[in-house]
């Protein structure tokens, strides 16, 4: 009776643990079954035969295409001028493993994981590859409790503010975005020019412009003259977009 009462116990404490840990991600998943198989893994399935577990791979399978969808639509939406080819690199940047990674850890997903003994005490909770698919897992389940609208929601608060702060910019060449947009309506010329060089040799900073037919159309800095070049191109590019919207 007592080793029942103490299942119940434990049973309520982990309830109670995923209820505060929806309330901090401000999601609530209305399925309780879909959240706990997102949180899952397959090891702990073979160690509970007896009960009907279901790990999250089905879960992950499914998160994975809804992700590139939802991303691909936010990024169809805000870059305009950007080719299929620089899309699809800068999707993959946002939706490879160590980007999940760091999305899970954000929200301390790895804490509610089930895993089996053996994955645990093996560093199973860190894992990169497993906590990425928890992430995959937990955006199919929200898919399918509540629709596409939801998991945009929940990305809009969570990954889309990071594109937009340029967490992603490295692979994005906004430079060649500029040229082509400039080219396109036969715009004029694209000149940039440094405006200031800064800080001792090892950490410098460089502040570049960039102007079309001699009017300034952006301002940025950065540790290199590309960089801050990269960085000017893209203010030029969101002017540019106002003026045309």
């Amino acid at each position: 009776m007592r080793k029942n009462g103490n299942d119940k116990d434990v049973n309520r404490a982990k309830e109670n643990q995923m209820k505060d840990f929806q309330t901090s991600i401000g999601v609530t998943i209305e399925n309780e079954k879909l959240l706990k198989q997102a949180f899952t893994h397959s090891s702990y399935v073979n160690e509970h035969r007896r009960k009907p577990f279901e790990d999250n791979e089905r879960l992950e399978f499914l998160g994975d295409a809804v992700l590139e969808l939802t991303v691909s639509q936010f990024l169809f939406k805000k870059y305009p001028t950007m080719t299929e080819g620089e899309l699809t690199k800068l999707r993959a940047a946002i939706v490879c493993e160590p980007s999940l990674v760091s999305f899970a850890n954000e929200l301390e997903f790895g804490k509610h994981i089930l895993l089996g003994k053996g994955e645990e005490m093996t560093g199973g909770r860190e894992r990169p590859a497993l906590l990425a698919d928890v992430f995959e897992a937990f955006i199919g389940a929200l898919y399918l409790d509540q629709g596409i609208d939801k998991v945009v929601e929940f990305l809009d608060r969570v990954v889309f503010p990071k594109i937009n702060a340029g967490a992603f910019s490295h692979v994005m060449d906004f430079k060649s975005q500029l040229q082509e947009l400039v080219q396109r309506d036969g715009a004029g010329i694209i000149e940039y020019r440094v405006l200031q060089e800064k800080g001792p040799a090892h950490n410098k900073e460089f502040v570049s412009r960039v102007s079309l037919n001699g009017t300034e159309l952006g301002i940025g800095a950065g540790k290199s003259k590309k960089e801050a070049e990269q960085h000017a191109a893209e203010m030029a590019l969101k002017v540019l977009k106002t003026k045309t919207t």
